[in-house]
C-alpha cells in the first residue's frame, strides 16, 4: 500500500510540473505562492466540511484537492531553488518521530494526555535549542492569517502551556460573567456608547468563551459551527412551519416567530 500510495503521489508531482512547464497549462504557470493562498485556505475548509457532514466520498475528494495544493506550492518552492516535495515529506516523517519518544523511544504513554505532554516536552526542547533573540515570545509562531477564534485558542494553549492559565472551567465561567456584566455597564452607561468600550469588552467575551472551549477538550471552530449548522437547521424549519401557515418569516411578528421557534426546538427532542 504505501509502495503503491508512492507511485501515485510521485504521478501527482510529475503531472504539477508538466502543468507548470512551458507546453503546460497558462493559468497554473502564472500562479505564486500569493495568488494560491486563497485555495489552499478554500480547500482546507471545504475538508472541514466533509468531515463535519461525515461524507466520505466527499471527504476523498476534498483530501485530494488539499494535498494537490501542498504538491503546487512545493513546485513553486522547487523551481524557486528553496525546497520541494521530497524535503517536505522527509521533514514531516522526521518530525513526527522525533515527537513521538513514547512510541518510537523507550518511554510509554499510558493514555492521551501523558502522550501530549510528551509531544509538547519535545517541542519545547526544540524551541529552546534555537538560538534566541531579546525580544523572542512564546507566542512567536502563531500563524496571524488564522481564523480569530483559533488565534484566540492557540494564544490561551501557549500561556497555558507556561502555567498561565485558568485552572478549571468554572473560573473561566466567572471570568466570562464578569465580561458580561463589564458589557450591560458600557451598554447601560451615558446615551451615548462608547462603541470602542464596547468592541473591547466583547472582544474579551469572544476570547474567554474560546479559551473556555479549550477547557472542556474541544476548539471554538468546532463548537461555533456545530452551533451554526443547528441555527440553520431550526431556522430553514422555522421558514417551512411559517410558510406551511401561509406566510413569510418577514410577515411574522417577534411573538409569531419565538412561537415557532420554540416549536422547532421542541421538535427535535428526543
Amino acid at each position: 500500500m504505501g509502495k503503491l500510495a508512492g507511485e501515485k503521489l510521485a504521478r501527482l508531482v510529475d503531472l504539477m510540473a508538466r502543468l507548470r512547464g512551458p507546453d503546460g497549462c497558462p493559468w497554473d504557470r502564472d500562479q505564486d505562492y500569493d495568488s494560491i493562498k486563497g485555495m489552499l485556505l478554500e480547500e482546507a475548509y471545504e475538508v472541514v466540511d466533509a468531515v463535519d457532514l461525515k461524507d466520505f466520498n466527499g471527504l476523498e475528494e476534498e483530501l485530494g484537492d488539499l494535498l494537490f495544493q501542498v504538491v503546487f506550492y512545493s513546485r513553486l518552492a522547487e523551481e524557486d531553488g528553496k525546497f520541494d516535495i521530497d524535503a517536505v515529506i522527509q521533514n514531516v516523517h522526521d518530525k513526527l518521530v522525533r515527537r513521538h519518544p513514547h512510541v518510537f523511544g523507550e518511554t510509554r504513554a499510558a493514555n492521551a494526555e501523558e502522550a501530549l505532554k510528551s509531544w509538547m516536552a519535545v517541542k519545547e526542547k526544540e524551541k529552546n535549542s534555537q538560538p534566541n533573540s531579546p525580544n523572542t515570545s512564546l507566542l512567536d509562531g502563531i500563524a496571524s492569517a488564522l481564523p480569530s477564534t483559533l488565534e484566540a485558542y492557540e494564544l490561551g494553549l501557549r500561556a497555558a502551556e507556561a502555567g498561565f492559565d485558568w485552572v478549571k472551567p468554572e473560573d473561566l465561567l466567572d471570568k466570562i460573567a464578569g465580561e458580561l456584566d463589564e458589557i450591560r455597564k458600557e451598554l447601560a452607561g451615558a446615551d451615548e456608547v462608547n462603541k470602542h468600550r464596547l468592541k473591547e469588552e466583547v472582544g474579551d467575551l469572544m476570547f474567554a468563551v474560546a479559551n473556555l472551549t479549550r477547557q472542556v477538550r474541544s476548539d471554538p471552530e468546532s463548537c461555533l459551527r456545530g452551533a451554526n449548522q443547528k441555527f440553520r437547521r431550526r431556522f430553514q424549519a422555522l421558514e417551512a412551519e411559517v410558510n406551511r401557515r401561509g406566510k413569510s418569516v418577514r410577515e411574522c411578528t417577534p411573538r409569531e416567530l419565538d412561537e415557532v421557534w420554540e416549536l422547532v426546538k421542541a421538535q427535535e427532542k428526543p
